[in-house]
């Protein structure tokens, strides 16, 4: 079945991307007026509609290569210009130091762009590669940025709103977008139809909390992310050195990892009808049907036991 696409389908994602694009340089117009809530919901934005356009395109099967340039484009500006002026302006611009940090979280998020654009191109990656970032990717990264401020407007005054530890952490997050880290990628994340009620309820949740609790949730959401980052190297170490679990479902990848821990352990797997220790009391199993003779005596008489004879052993 052929799927034809009209030009105002096909316009509907960079319609997505432009609006993305408007909400990152909104976020520098709010921190200019000293209205840094709205400029940390404005880069909310982008990242929500930025992960929208890309799912959407596809959807509608109106990806363009002028589509993908745009996106790389807006990323840029929304999660690498707009964060490091809001956090800039936060910090009133009193010293050189904090210029050049936002200097090189900017630059550090236009390298990240122009390598994960390269990496598209690259066909000699193994299969496992597509269900992980190479880095911290770009909507992650802006957020990340900006956690100073939010902890600034979540408690006041402390030492996370220090200027030498904001910019100390500015470069932290650029040093991770540039970095050969791998972060997991939820578009290959699959959830199993048994799931799926959880899941919704998981969104309800979230849902409420950010609008009851809108900071407390950014907070918890990105030191999450944070934390997820060594088990993504842990997955992407054992994947790269297991091909036979490359392409099987997550049920036979973990079947894989059992096997191989239990192997590493040095233990076997049970035997069926044996049962030992304490177990052997609570379980009857069915008795071998040839019978071991009773000791008897050198004349050919039965033997007694000091059981028999009400003896105690010593």
């Amino acid at each position: 079945m052929v799927r034809v696409t009209t030009p105002g389908v096909r316009l509907l994602p960079n319609a997505i991307t432009v609006l993305a694009l408007c909400a990152g340089l909104s976020a520098v117009q709010f921190a200019l007026t000293r209205n840094y809530a709205m400029a940390i919901a404005s880069i909310g934005i982008a990242a929500v509609l930025d992960s929208l356009d890309g799912r959407i395109a596809r959807l509608l099967d109106a990806t363009s290569k002028m589509g993908a340039e745009l996106d790389s484009l807006s990323d840029g500006i929304s999660f690498g210009v707009a964060p490091a002026l809001v956090i800039y302006v936060w910090q009133t611009g009193a010293d050189r130091i904090g210029w050049v940090a936002s200097l090189i979280f900017a630059v550090c998020m236009i390298l990240r762009l122009a390598r994960f654009n390269t990496l598209l191109d690259d066909t000699e990656q193994p299969p496992y590669a597509s269900e992980f970032f190479v880095g911290v990717p770009a909507p992650a990264g802006g957020l990340l940025g900006m956690l100073p401020l939010v902890a600034y407007l979540q408690w006041g005054e402390g030492w996370w709103s220090s200027q030498y530890v904001v910019w100390a952490w500015t470069v932290a997050i650029a040093a991770l977008l540039i970095s050969r880290i791998p972060t997991l990628s939820l578009k290959t994340v699959k959830a199993p139809a048994r799931a799926i009620a959880p899941l919704l309820l998981g969104v309800a949740l979230l849902a409420a909390a950010i609008i009851q609790f809108p900071l407390v949730a950014l907070l918890v959401a990105m030191v999450l992310y944070l934390a997820h980052i060594p088990y993504s190297i842990y997955r992407h170490r054992w994947l790269a050195a297991h091909p036979e679990a490359w392409t099987v479902p997550p049920s036979e990848r973990r079947a894989i990892r059992r096997a191989r821990s239990s192997r590493r352990l040095g233990l076997r797997p049970p035997l069926r009808r044996r049962v030992a220790g304490a177990a052997m009391r609570a379980v009857r199993l069915p008795r071998e049907t040839t019978r071991v003779p009773r000791s008897t005596s050198e004349n050919g008489q039965r033997r007694r036991t000091w059981r028999q004879i009400g003896l105690r052993r010593k």
